[in-house]
C-alpha cells in the first residue's frame, strides 16, 4: 500500500515572504533614511562637501571625538575584562546588584547619565571637589568627555567577554597549575588566547558606540570649537545655523566610519567563531 508523505509545514512564513518583509522593514527604517545622507551631502556639489566635511573645525572635532572614544575604549578594555572576570569567577554578596549595574548605561537615558556625572565631577561634587584641590577640572574639559564615554561604553566590553569566560573549562587552569604554571602564566598562555577575540570585539563595539555619543557629553562639557566640541555637537551647531548640507556632509563622514567599524566587528566575530571551532 503506497505511503503518502506530507511536507512538514513551518509555523513561520516561507523564505520568500520572510525575506521580503525583512528587506522592506530594513529599507524603510535604515537603508532609505541613510541613503538620503549621500543625496543631501552632495546636493550643493563636491567642493561644498569637501569644505564642510574637512573644514578646520570639523577636523578638530574628528580628532577630539575619535581620540576620546579610543581612550575610553582602551580604558574599558582593561576595566571591562576585570569586571567580567570578577562577575564570572567570584561569588560574593551583592553580585546580582553589581551585574545589574553593568547594564545601567543601556537602560538609563544618556542625558540622565550626563547630569549624574556632571553632579559628581563638578567643582562641588563628591569627586570633583577633591580633584579641584589638585588643580584638575573635569567639567568643560576633554577629561569630562572621556569619562562620559567610558560610562556609556563599559557594558559593551563586559557583556561581550562575560559569556566567553563562562564557557571556559576550569580544567584548563587545573591542568596548567598541575604542570607548574603560575597564575599569571596560566592567564597569559592558556586563558587569554581564548578571551582575546571577544575582548577585541567588545572594545571595538565600545569605540563605535563612543564616537556617536551626544546626550551624556553635552552636560559635562562645553561646545567650544577647537577645544571641547565633539562631532555630534558640531552637526547640531550646523543645523542650528541652517546649514543642512554642511551638517549632512559631516554626518556622512561619521556614517562611513561607523559602517567600516561594523564591517570590522563582523569580521572579528566570524574569525572568533572560526577560531573557537578550530
Amino acid at each position: 500500500m503506497p505511503r503518502f508523505r506530507f511536507k512538514e509545514r513551518s509555523v513561520l512564513p516561507g523564505f520568500g515572504l520572510s525575506l521580503g518583509y525583512a528587506l522592506f522593514y530594513l529599507s524603510i527604517l535604515v537603508l532609505i533614511p541613510l541613503s538620503t545622507l549621500f543625496w543631501k551631502a552632495g546636493s550643493e556639489g563636491w567642493p561644498h562637501f569637501v569644505n564642510a566635511a574637512f573644514s578646520p573645525s570639523a577636523l578638530a572635532s574628528y580628532k577630539l571625538t575619535f581620540g576620546a572614544a579610543l581612550l575610553a575604549a582602551t580604558v574599558n578594555m582593561f576595566a571591562g575584562l576585570l569586571v567580567a572576570w570578577v562577575l564570572v569567577r567570584y561569588s560574593f554578596w551583592g553580585k546580582s546588584l553589581v551585574d545589574a549595574l553593568v547594564d545601567m548605561p543601556f537602560a538609563l537615558p544618556t542625558a540622565v547619565g550626563g547630569i549624574a556625572l556632571a553632579t559628581v565631577y563638578g567643582p562641588n561634587g563628591w569627586i570633583g571637589a577633591h580633584l579641584a584641590k589638585w588643580g584638575v577640572n573635569v567639567i568643560q574639559t576633554p577629561i569630562g568627555i572621556v569619562i562620559a564615554l567610558i560610562f556609556i561604553s563599559l557594558p559593551f566590553v563586559v557583556r561581550t567577554v562575560q559569556p566567553v569566560l563562562q564557557e571556559l573549562d576550569a580544567q584548563l587552569e587545573e591542568a596548567a597549575s598541575s604542570l607548574g604554571a603560575s597564575r599569571w602564566m596560566t592567564f597569559r598562555r592558556v586563558l587569554f588566547p581564548y578571551i582575546w577575540p571577544a575582548l577585541l570585539t567588545g572594545t571595538t563595539l565600545a569605540f563605535a558606540r563612543a564616537i556617536g555619543e551626544y546626550g551624556s557629553v553635552i552636560f559635562i562639557t562645553s561646545n567650544i570649537p577647537f577645544r571641547t566640541q565633539i562631532t555630534p555637537q558640531l552637526i547640531y551647531t550646523r543645523l542650528d545655523e541652517y546649514d543642512t548640507a554642511g551638517a549632512t556632509a559631516i554626518a556622512l563622514v561619521m556614517l562611513v566610519v561607523s559602517f567600516a567599524l561594523l564591517l570590522f566587528i563582523n569580521a572579528l566575530q566570524a574569525w572568533s567563531r572560526k577560531r573557537m571551532r578550530g
